[in-house]
């Protein structure tokens, strides 16, 4: 399969490496520095091209893409309130395809039905609050980061009590502290941190007077995300449309 990476960072040079170990050729690589390369032949001779990015930029590089005619695998977070309509329309009516998924470990697939499962026998127990925290590097650019945006949405959809999320607090790097996990008991909190080079820390927490339940995720490094990647890539190059990570393991759909 020929790739072509968007972003050519920490993870972009992590996905490189899988890629190629899988037997995939690198046929484009796209930075700050050569955005005119999106007209180029190599690119355009993608059969996927692999975006990691930030929220300023992942819908112009979306758009490059499209216009490309290349299809498109994407983990950037961020710009999914301003222009997630517009993209998924262009992926259900106009013949665009886009595998976006906020977190593509599969460790984290696996925590996420975990999260929704727990969320349904919880909403049998309403002695429990919930609450959620996520830590990243201070790098990361939005908060709550987008897979926390994610789970927070799975417990939503299977918990009656809430209605939807918020910002709580917010460490920044310098360790001073912002806003508040004080908030109406229909919403649910979700609270950042932001510190050293953590890959990505996802706590969920319920509480009770007698006891609380509390699961986590803990990313030990990019591999899993890169790896999540690469296969994304591979289910894009047979699919067409909006995809995600339920149809890329559909064991997700069944919760």
């Amino acid at each position: 399969m020929k790739i072509a990476l968007i972003g050519y960072g920490k993870m972009g040079r992590e996905i490189e490496r899988i890629a190629l170990d899988r037997g995939h050729e690198i046929v484009c690589i796209i930075d700050v520095d050569n955005q005119e390369d999106f007209d180029s032949a190599a690119f355009k001779s993608a059969d996927v091209a692999i975006e990691f990015t930030n929220p300023m930029v992942a819908y112009t590089n979306y758009m490059k893409t499209f216009r490309a005619g290349v299809k498109l695998v994407s983990g950037s977070t961020g710009w999914m309130a301003e222009h997630g309509e517009e993209v998924k329309r262009l992926c259900t009516e106009s013949g665009k395809t886009l595998f976006w998924s906020s977190n593509f470990s599969l460790g984290v697939a696996v925590f996420s039905a975990v999260n929704k499962y727990l969320a349904k026998i919880m909403n049998r127990f309403p002695a429990y609050d919930v609450t959620m925290s996520e830590t990243h590097h201070i790098h990361k650019l939005d908060a709550p980061s987008g897979t926390a945006i994610t789970l927070a949405e799975g417990i939503i959809e299977n918990l009656d009590r809430k209605d939807k999320w918020v910002k709580g607090t917010f460490r920044a790097p310098d360790g001073t502290v912002s806003g508040t996990g004080r908030c109406d008991a229909r919403e649910l909190p979700v609270s950042s941190i932001r510190e050293g080079e953590v890959p990505g820390i996802h706590t969920i927490r319920y509480d009770s007077e007698a006891d609380s339940i509390t699961i986590t995720h803990d990313a030990k490094n990019r591999k899993g995300f890169a790896l999540g990647a690469v296969l994304a890539a591979e289910y894009t190059a047979e699919h067409h449309g909006y995809l995600g990570m339920s149809d890329l393991f559909p064991f997700l759909k069944n919760q």
